[in-house]
């Protein structure tokens, strides 16, 4: 690709001008590649679109909560929502520049070039690198812009491609969410300008978002200091300690030693143990049921609750969960149903919500007697009972 041939066309997601100017651009042009801002997944879905290909509609929430996908799955659902409820107030279908884009390069013969990062891959390091305060707030606006009304505001989308209000924008989302700023913005702009770079031929046209132009035209002005591909598709969490994970596994393992002790030093932990046993599966039960489960579902969470609470990997939610599920059918058209919710309790009629209350209620309530109900009622009278008070 040589430089002085390189269009970079920044672009709003959900803007019929981008779309436009996009289109233009192509067609004047006539360049030899099109790149664009999509992985394969997300061109393959509009291409699927494009020819009236109905997709399976069935999501698997199984899959999603054996997985520990569900961060991944509410983020990228708000991301959606976000983008179709933008859209559907300038009557644009969002990704249509990227349409726009697909079409006019089949129009000109230009090959088409796939730039972005895998979207599942670009979400879990998000993720993994936002500290637990930045995912409480990214919950708390997430809620606060599905139910807050925005109806007397007009959008002017285009307005988001000018460079004062683009810094404004990025700059207030790096100080709400620098983990999520950092691999959201940061690392896509060097996965962006990289991808650009490799491509082969010299006269390209790129379409990227607005808020990636700047970023990426810094990074080929400066190739050495884009970071090897393999660090930016590494899902694995790095860095630093995990206490909260050591200290959620020392609990159990405590739990276990303390009983283990008992019993070494000749006291009767029969009771005890049932205690421990009719205390976890009561709070999974009513954990799971005052969420709003199936009777079933919550016999389960409470069935598999003593065994959760001393194997760190396992969550009672995650059974639970997996039961509702089994009872309510979920379908993409589930999500779609989110846009029209417009007060809190519309979600009660909606199963994707009501499947991750069931996991998070069953969850909270084996959690409060993990480290609330237990302690108190079981392990702290045993370790009196070994070494006296």
């Amino acid at each position: 690709m040589k430089r002085e041939c390189l269009t970079i066309i920044g672009t709003a997601h959900v803007s019929q001008e981008s779309a436009d100017e996009v289109k233009t651009a192509i067609y004047e042009q006539k360049p030899e590649v099109v790149a664009i801002e999509l992985d394969h997944g997300r061109y393959k879905r509009l291409m699927d679109q494009l020819a009236g290909i109905e997709e399976d509609d069935t999501i698997s929430v199984s899959n999603i909560i054996k997985e520990n996908k569900v961060g991944i799955f509410v983020a990228s659902t708000f991301l959606s929502y976000i983008q179709s409820k933008i859209g559907e107030d300038l009557d644009i279908k969002p990704g249509s520049e990227m349409i726009a884009a697909i079409e006019a390069a089949k129009d000109v013969e230009s090959k088409i070039a796939l730039i972005d990062r895998d979207i599942n891959i670009t979400l879990q390091r998000a993720l993994n690198n936002m500290s637990f305060m930045e995912k409480a707030k990214f919950l708390s606006s997430s809620a606060f812009s599905m139910f807050s009304s925005s109806g007397e505001d007009e959008i002017d989308v285009e307005e988001l491609k000018n460079p004062d209000t683009l810094d404004e924008v990025m700059e207030y989302f790096k100080n709400v969410s620098p983990g999520a700023y950092e691999v959201l913005v940061k690392e896509r702009d060097a996965y962006l300008a990289g991808s650009i770079l490799n491509i082969p031929e010299d006269h390209v046209i790129a379409v990227v978002g607005a808020g990636h132009k700047n970023g990426i035209m810094r990074y080929l002005d400066n190739p050495s200091k884009i970071p090897p591909i393999s660090s930016l598709v590494d899902v694995d969490k790095k860095g630093g300690i995990p206490w909260l994970k050591i200290i959620l596994a020392l609990i159990p393992i405590s739990f276990i030693v303390i009983f283990f002790l008992a019993f070494l030093n000749g006291i009767n932990i029969q009771w005890d143990i049932l205690d421990f046993v009719v205390i976890s599966m009561i709070m999974g039960f009513v954990g799971s049921i005052l969420s709003g489960s199936k009777i079933q579902s919550a016999i389960v969470g409470g069935v598999v609750a003593p065994l959760t609470i001393i194997h760190p990997l396992l969550a009672a939610g995650w059974f639970s969960g997996l039961t509702e599920a089994k009872c309510r059918k979920v379908r993409k058209r589930d999500i779609n149903n989110i846009l029209k919710i417009k007060k809190l309790r519309d979600l009660w009629s909606n199963n994707i919500f009501r499947i991750l209350l069931v996991v998070m209620g069953t969850n909270i309530g084996v959690s409060i007697a993990t480290l609330v109900i237990l302690p108190s009622r079981v392990f702290i009278p045993l370790f009196f009972k070994m070494f006296g008070g």
